[in-house]
């Protein structure tokens, strides 16, 4: 059974993350050696400081649970599609769905709004949740274009069991870090001297 683990875990970017967000998503959820998972958006504070990492929210947004659940959902949709893409195999259709909600749902223009006192006024209803919809179209539109792009053929998933996080492959390199690198070689050396004993 694997155990949760809500602390931040100091995972240096994977390659390819820094450019875009959607593969810093996926990664957000990190299998760690022993059975152990670290989620970056476990907590509405985790998920805001996750975005305001990624200049996607202001500090002090004041994300609340229903909007924190809402990144974790794409999160799973962009996690599927590249799993797909990486697989060779066809994308299931509500992931492209999730994906394309989260390009369109996002308001184009601040609404009229009325006072009693002060008249007219243009502002979003709801702040915060149009901060969140605003971040899940930007992580939508990189998920869209880098499965578009010829970044593409470059999507790979770690080497290193039990590491679930993409990157973009540079040259030979199959790891996401050097932690896992350095855990394959292990493996394989291991391996090696158990089978000549």
């Amino acid at each position: 059974m694997e155990e949760l683990v809500r602390e931040e875990v100091a995972l240096p970017s994977a390659p390819g993350e820094d450019e875009h967000p959607a593969l810093a998503l996926a990664n957000s959820a990190v299998a760690l050696p022993g059975g152990h998972t670290a989620d970056l958006l476990g907590t509405p504070a985790q998920a805001e400081q996750w975005l305001t990492r990624r200049d996607l929210a202001p500090e002090g947004t004041g994300l609340a649970e229903v909007c924190t659940t809402q990144l974790r959902s794409l999160r799973e949709q962009v996690r599927s599609l590249l799993a797909s893409r990486v697989a060779g195999q066809p994308a299931l259709p509500a992931a492209i769905a999730a994906i394309n909600d989260a390009m369109t749902r996002v308001p184009t223009a601040p609404l009229l709004l009325w006072d009693k006192k002060t008249g007219p006024y243009r502002a979003t209803p709801h702040p915060t949740t149009a901060i969140v919809e605003h971040a899940l179209a930007v992580i939508a539109a990189d998920a869209a274009d880098l499965l578009t792009s010829p970044d593409a053929a470059r999507l790979t998933a770690c080497a290193s069991p039990p590491c679930n996080r993409f990157l973009l492959k540079h040259g030979r390199r199959q790891w996401c870090s050097t932690r896992c690198g350095d855990r394959a070689r292990a493996a394989r050396a291991y391996a090696r001297r158990t089978a000549t004993e």
